[in-house]
């Protein structure tokens, strides 16, 4: 018991309700509204895109190709002379392959087979223009692609970005082996 204080009545309940007199019931009060539901997210759509985009790096195996870089490759038997040569533009394209606005997937596809007519038709130069990534998230997508399949190929010899009335850094030449060579 706390000094000063009376012990509580039994019946403190009725006695407050006596002291308050009658009351009347409120009406019953409208739900608070809802709080709203998160807007839909694209979390898996996001992490495929990054998942997708580590697997094309890690594919590169180097350095990723920046946009403004220019592309360059030559075997070991093409002479150096050949490269600058191409790089200058002194070879004439004698067919040409425009990759823009292709998938990756789509743009694997055409320029095997495109390397593959050029080389039966007995083309020896050709151009590919794979524009230079600028609508790309970061990595130029198509230019890696490109730089990665040319040097893969037994039928290239070598190949440059273009000279920039060409196409620049966004296309490169492509010098073929010659067919039964």
């Amino acid at each position: 018991m706390t000094k000063g204080r009376t012990p509580p009545d039994d019946d403190d309940a009725a006695l407050f309700r006596s002291a308050i007199g009658r009351v009347r019931e409120l009406p019953p009060a409208a739900a608070p509204p809802a709080r709203p539901k998160p807007r839909p997210g694209t979390r898996m759509a996001d992490l495929d895109e990054a998942e997708a985009k580590d697997e094309f790096l890690r594919l590169l195996g180097s350095e990723p190709v920046e946009s403004g870089d220019t592309l360059r490759y030559r075997r070991d038997d093409v002479p150096a002379r050949v490269l600058k040569r191409l790089a200058q533009g002194q070879y004439a394209a004698q067919d040409e392959l425009d990759l823009h606005h292709a998938t990756a997937a789509a743009a694997a596809t055409l320029l095997r087979r495109f390397l593959l007519d050029a080389r039966e038709a007995g083309t020896h130069c050709v151009r590919v223009i794979h524009g230079k990534g600028l609508g790309s998230d970061g990595v130029p997508v198509l230019k890696n692609l490109v730089d990665r399949q040319l040097r893969q190929r037994a039928d290239v010899l070598a190949f440059h970005s273009a000279p920039a009335a060409q196409g620049g850094t966004g296309a490169v030449l492509v010098l073929l082996r010659p067919r039964g060579a």
